[in-house]
C-alpha cells in the first residue's frame, strides 16, 4: 500500500462532519483550520450543506474529486461500508478514529471486515482505535482531539497508544515534531509501514516508536534497515507480551529468551535505542534528530570517552555514579588540558572528570566558552555533556546571568572538536525556548541528568547495518505452522542434532533391561539412564533419570524403575555421563518477532542467574562468541581468577549450527540445556525441540 497521498494530501474529506461540540469530526475540521491546511477540505454528511464554513456533500462519491485523505469519524458499525466506498472511489487512504474493533472481543469480526476491505482496494488505513495523523510541515491535522499550531521540527512519532501521541503533542522542552501517527490497532498496515514511509520523508531526523505488539518481524527489519541507510535515528518503547512467550514457557527458553528479550535484541542490533518510559523515548528521539550529535570516535581502538561539565560537586558525583552504572566511559583529561583549566578556574575548582567548575564563574560567558572548548579539544574526549538548569520566570540580573551561561556553552560548542550535549539535572528545569535554541545550534538538549546520560550513551553506539537487518528479515520470512504438532522426544532431537553435525553426548535408546546392559558395555561406565518422551521436559521433578551408573545391576534396576513410571510414549535413553565442566544454555526459537539464539549460564540455575545474551538469527560463530564474552559470567569461560580458559569457539560453532538447523528444518524451538564446555570442545547433554 502506498502512503504518499494519505500523509501528503491535497484534498481531505471528513465523514460525519458536524458542528456538534466535542465531536471528533467537528474538531478535525477546526484543527485543519487552526493549522492552516493549504488544500481543499470537504465535509461528508447528507444532512448538512456546510460545517464550520467547509462545504459538505452527501457522500464521498459526490465530492468534487476522490479525496486524498478520508477521515472516518462515525460509529464503528458504519466504518467498513465507508472504507469500502473510499476504496471504490479511488481515495488515497483513510483515518479511522472509532473504537469497538479488535481491542474488544465483540469487535474482532468487524476489524477483520475492515482489514479485508482495505486490502481488497489497496487502501491504507490509519487505525482504527487511534487518534490519526498530524504532519506539522504539511499543516495537516487528521486528528480528532483539540490541537494548536506549533513550530515543526525533525522528530516523528509512530504510536499504538493514542494518549502517548496526545501527550507528545502537548509536551515542550525543546521537542519539535515533524509527524505524529497514532495508528491504534494497526489494521492492514503494520507500524513498521509507517516507520518505513517516514524514514524517507524530508526533514525527519529521528522516529520515536511506541508499540503494544511485536507486529511483522520482516517488515520491521526492512523499516529499520531503511532508517539505517538514511541516517534516521530510532528510539523504541515496547510494552506488553504475546502468546508466543506463554507457548514456550514450559522450556527455560520461554523465560530467558521471551518475546520482550528478543524484540529488544533486534532493536539494539538495528542501532536503535531502547527506552524505559515515554519520557526517555522522546528525549532519545530529540537527541537523534540533531545532525552531527554522534561522536566520531565512540567505538573502536581510537575511541575516547565522555566529559561531564557542571557547577555542582553533587551533580559531578551523581553523573560519575550513573556513568559507571550504564557503562559510559569517562575520559581521563590530559595534562595539557588540565593545565589550561587550572589557569582558568578558581582555586575552589578541582580539575577532574566530571568537572565541577563551581558557581564562582557562573554567568561568565567567555570563561564557560573556554572551559567547553578546552575540554572538548582534549584528545581523550570524544563527547561533552554540560549540565544546565534554567528555572522558569527569570528576570533582570538573573536572566542576564543565565543568558551568559547559555551563550558561553553555545560559543564553546561551536569550536569544540567533540560534539556537545546539554542536559538539565531535573526535567522541569529545561526551558523550552532555551532548549530549542541549543538544538538549532546542533546541541541536543535533554531533560534530566540520568536521561541526559542515557542519550549520550545512545549517541555513542554505532548505527545499524542494513545488510544485516535484511539478512535477519530473510530468516524470519517463513514461520513454522505448529498447530497440533507435539514436541519431539529427546532421543529424536539428538538424532537430528547428530545428523546436523552438532556434538551430542554418546548414547542410544534401550528397549529392554538386557539392551540397556549392552548399551553400558558399548558406551562404557559411568552412564545415565533417562526417560525420553515428547511431553517430558523437566525430568528431575518426576525422578525420570538415574545418574552415575557403573554396574549391570544398577542399569537393570534403573531401567525397570524408569519404564514403570507410566509416562506415555516414553523410551529409555542410555547415555555416557558427561564429565564435569561449565554448563551453558544454548537455545533457538522462531515463534517470536524474528528467530533468535539465546546463550547463557545453563543447568538447573538458568532462570535464577538470568545471564543470557540474545542474538537474532542467522548467528555466525563470531557473533555467538561475542555474545558469550558479553555475559556477566564470561570469566568462567575465559580463565577468570586463575581458572583454565575453556573452548568458547567450540560452543560458538555448536550454537551457530543449531541456529541453522532451526531455520533449515522449520522448527519452532531447540533448547540444549546444558551444553557442557571443556578446555577442548563442548557437548550437548540434554535437548528439547518443537
Amino acid at each position: 500500500m502506498k502512503l504518499g497521498r494519505l500523509l501528503h494530501p491535497r484534498t481531505v474529506a471528513v465523514v460525519g462532519a458536524t458542528e456538534r461540540a466535542g465531536s471528533y469530526a467537528g474538531q478535525t475540521l477546526l484543527n485543519l483550520r487552526a493549522l492552516g491546511f493549504p488544500g481543499e477540505v470537504w465535509g461528508v454528511n447528507p444532512g448538512r450543506s456546510s460545517a464550520y464554513g467547509f462545504p459538505c456533500f452527501a457522500s464521498l462519491a459526490d465530492c468534487p474529486s476522490p479525496p486524498d485523505a478520508v477521515v472516518v469519524a462515525i460509529p464503528a458499525a458504519g466504518v467498513p461500508a465507508v472504507v469500502e466506498e473510499a476504496g471504490a472511489a479511488g481515495c488515497g487512504g483513510a483515518v479511522v478514529y472509532g473504537a469497538g474493533f479488535g481491542e474488544i472481543s465483540s469487535g474482532l469480526e468487524r476489524q477483520k471486515e475492515l482489514e479485508a476491505v482495505a486490502r481488497r482496494h489497496g487502501l491504507p488505513v490509519c487505525g482504527p482505535n487511534g487518534n490519526g495523523i498530524v504532519a506539522l510541515h504539511e499543516r495537516l491535522a487528521l486528528w480528532g482531539d483539540a490541537l494548536t499550531a506549533q513550530e515543526p521540527g525533525g522528530v516523528a512519532l509512530v504510536s499504538q497508544s493514542g494518549n502517548v501521541a496526545v501527550n507528545t503533542l502537548a509536551t515542550r522542552r525543546g521537542l519539535r515534531l515533524h509527524t505524529v501517527v497514532s495508528c491504534g490497532n494497526a489494521t492492514a498496515l503494520d507500524p513498521a509501514d509507517w516507520i518505513a514511509e517516514l524514514a524517507g520523508d524530508e526533514g525527519v531526523g529521528s522516529i520515536a516508536v511506541y508499540l503494544e505488539a511485536d507486529g511483522d518481524g520482516p517488515r520491521l527489519c526492512e523499516a529499520l534497515a531503511l532508517c539505517a541507510e538514511r541516517g534516521v535515528g530510532v528510539s523504541m518503547l515496547k510494552v506488553g507480551s504475546s502468546s508466543a512467550g506463554a507457548a514456550a514457557a514450559a522450556a527455560h527458553t520461554g523465560a530467558v529468551a521471551g518475546d520482550h528479550h528478543v524484540f529488544r535484541a533486534l532493536v539494539e542490533e538495528a542501532g536503535a535505542a531502547w527506552a524505559e518510559d515515554v519520557h526517555e523515548l522522546l528525549e532519545l528521539a530529540k537527541a537523534f534528530a540533531v545532525p552531527g550529535a554522534r561522536p566520531a570516535r565512540a567505538s573502536g581502538p581510537a575511541a575516547g570517552g565522555l566529559a561531564v561539565l557542571t557547577c555542582s560537586g553533587g551533580d559531578s558525583a551523581l553523573a560519575a555514579d550513573e556513568c559507571e552504572r550504564i557503562g559510559v566511559p569517562l575520559a581521563s583529561l590530559g595534562e595539557a588540558a588540565a593545565r589550561r583549566l587550572r589557569e582558568l578556574l578558581p582555586e575552589a575548582a578541582t580539575v577532574a572528570n566530571p568537572l565541577d567548575y563551581t558557581a564562582l564563574v557562573w554567568g561568565e560567558a567567555e570563561t564557560l566558552r573556554d572551559i567547553v572548548s578546552i575540554v572538548g579539544g582534549d584528545p581523550a574526549v570524544d563527547q561533552v555533556l554540560v549540565l544546565y538548569d534554567q528555572p522558569a520566570g527569570l528576570q533582570g540580573n538573573q536572566d542576564e546571568s543565565w543568558a551568559g551561561v547559555r551563550e558561553g556553552i553555545l560559543a564553546g560548542a561551536q569550536v569544540s572538536p567533540a560534539p556537545v550535549v546539554v542536559a538539565a539535572t531535573l526535567p522541569e528545569l529545561l526551558d523550552d525556548t532555551a532548549a530549542a535554541r541549543f538544538i538549532r545550534a546542533g546541541l541536543p538538549a535533554i531533560a534530566g541528568l540520568r536521561t541526559g546520560l542515557a542519550c549520550a550513551a545512545a549517541l555513542r553506539r554505532p548505527p545499524g547495518d542494513s545488510a544485516r537487518l535484511r539478512e535477519i528479515a530473510r530468516g524470519a520470512s517463513v514461520q513454522p505452522d505448529l498447530n497440533g504438532i507435539p514436541p519431539l522426544a529427546e532421543h529424536a532431537v539428538k538424532e537430528l542434532l547428530r545428523a546436523a553435525g552438532v556434538s551430542v553426548v554418546e548414547g542410544r535408546v534401550a528397549a529392554t533391561e538386557d539392551d540397556a546392559v549392552r548399551a553400558l558395555d558399548e558406551i562404557g561406565a559411568p552412564v545415565v539412564l533417562k526417560l525420553s518422551a515428547p511431553t517430558l521436559l523437566h525430568k528431575t521433578e518426576l525422578g525420570a533419570l538415574a545418574l552415575d551408573l557403573h554396574s549391570a545391576a544398577d542399569v537393570r534396576d534403573a531401567h525397570r524403575r524408569l519404564a514403570g513410571l507410566g509416562v506415555n510414549d516414553a523410551a529409555v535413553l542410555v547415555e555416557r555421563m558427561a564429565d564435569p565442566g561449565v554448563e551453558l544454555l544454548v537455545a533457538v526459537r522462531s515463534d517470536v518477532v524474528v528467530p533468535a539464539l539465546a546463550v547463557g549460564l545453563g543447568g538447573i540455575w538458568t532462570e535464577i542467574h538470568d545471564d543470557v545474551a540474545i542474538v537474532p538469527l542467522p548467528a555466525s560463530p563470531e557473533r555467538v562468541e561475542r555474545a558469550l564474552l558479553s555475559l556477566w559470567g564470561a570469566p568462567l569461560l575465559t580463565g577468570g581468577r586463575g581458572r583454565t580458559p575453556l573452548d568458547v569457539r567450540a560452543v560458538a560453532r555448536l550454537a551457530s549450527r543449531v541456529g541453522e538447523l532451526l531455520v533449515d528444518r522449520g522448527l519452532s524451538l531447540i533448547e540444549l540445556n546444558p551444553v557442557v564446555v571443556y578446555e577442548r570442545g563442548a557437548v550437548a547433554v540434554d535437548a528439547v525441540a518443537r
